[in-house]
């Protein structure tokens, strides 16, 4: 497996069938080169040279037919300082609010639903609730069968500086106007016998099981390594990019009250008053959304 810093022979083989200089050093442009080639072949456009992309490169050579240097990639991911690829995947523009505004607090959901960010995408487009979307979808794992071909991936389903409707009709206007939303792809909280909310059964390593109940549900559907790493590195974007304070908040209150308390319904939080880091269930008393991973516990106290 080969990535952005490696070097030696092997990166100037890599470089070689992407008609690359022959450096032996897995810079910028030849992880450029290697998203590109990914997505040419529709296969997870990492910039990562696994099994998959080492098995099409040798059997298929570096050039592409449809993508070369005149071909603006460029338009469908950016990748942010945090080494942070995100994946453009717009919704149609009538499926999201096109008003600028500044965002003063984010959020962070689960889908209660599938693993693949695009398909969340593409719902959102499809159904007549309006326009409800957050900006971010985060790939994850199939619950039941531990499937990763979508874990980590970030999705971006409208333009920065535009609006979803994400937080709820109950919860301040100002507020919903003004928040950055991210949905991390999760089924969410499982029965005792490992089962989802629409009775499928959760393999072993999808469960987590947390050190006191979350809103009566002890077991949840586990967040992957790549989801909480991702996770991180959005915050940190995004609390950048929109100069959202992530130390207020969430933050504060799992220092006060703890995780699970913390993560728990917040009324200040419902009207608006703390700008910040929020969970939906810091302002929805009615939703089992995202919950207080110790591993997501330790990502938002480092911050």
């Amino acid at each position: 497996m080969l990535k952005k810093g490696d070097t030696g022979e092997e990166v100037r083989t890599l470089q070689r069938i992407l008609s690359l200089k022959t450096d032996g050093i897995f810079g910028n442009k030849t992880r450029e080169a290697v998203i590109n080639f990914q997505l040419h072949h529709e296969i997870d456009a990492d910039g990562v040279v696994g099994n998959d992309t080492w098995t099409l490169l040798l059997s298929k050579g570096g050039r592409t037919e449809s993508i070369n240097q005149d071909t603006d990639l460029s338009a469908q991911y950016y990748t942010t300082k945090y080494d942070q690829i995100i994946h453009k995947y717009y919704l149609p523009k009538g499926e999201y609010v096109q008003e600028k505004l500044k965002n003063e607090y984010i959020m962070l959901h689960h889908t209660a639903g599938g693993p693949n960010p695009y398909a969340c995408v593409d719902m959102w487009g499809k159904d007549n609730r309006g326009k409800i979307a957050t900006e971010f979808v985060l790939g994850g794992q199939n619950h039941i069968t531990g499937n990763d071909k979508h874990d980590g991936i970030m999705v971006q389903a409208f333009p920065e500086g535009n609006l979803g409707w994400h937080v709820g009709s109950k919860v301040s206007g100002y507020m919903n106007r003004r928040t950055v939303g991210l949905e991390i792809c999760s089924i969410g909280y499982l029965d005792k016998e490992k089962k989802s909310y629409v009775k499928t059964k959760a393999a072993d390593s999808q469960v987590i099981q947390l050190p006191e109940a979350f809103r009566g549900s002890l077991y949840w559907h586990r967040y992957s390594d790549k989801q909480i790493e991702e996770v991180e590195k959005w915050l940190k974007y995004v609390g950048e990019r929109d100069g959202v304070d992530l130390r207020v908040g969430l933050y504060q209150w799992i220092k006060k009250y703890g995780p699970t308390k913390a993560f728990d319904y917040q009324e200040d939080a419902n009207y608006g008053k703390v700008k910040g880091l929020l969970s939906h269930t810091n302002v929805r008393r009615d939703k089992m959304d995202v919950y207080p991973d110790p591993r997501l516990i330790d990502v938002i106290m480092s911050l």
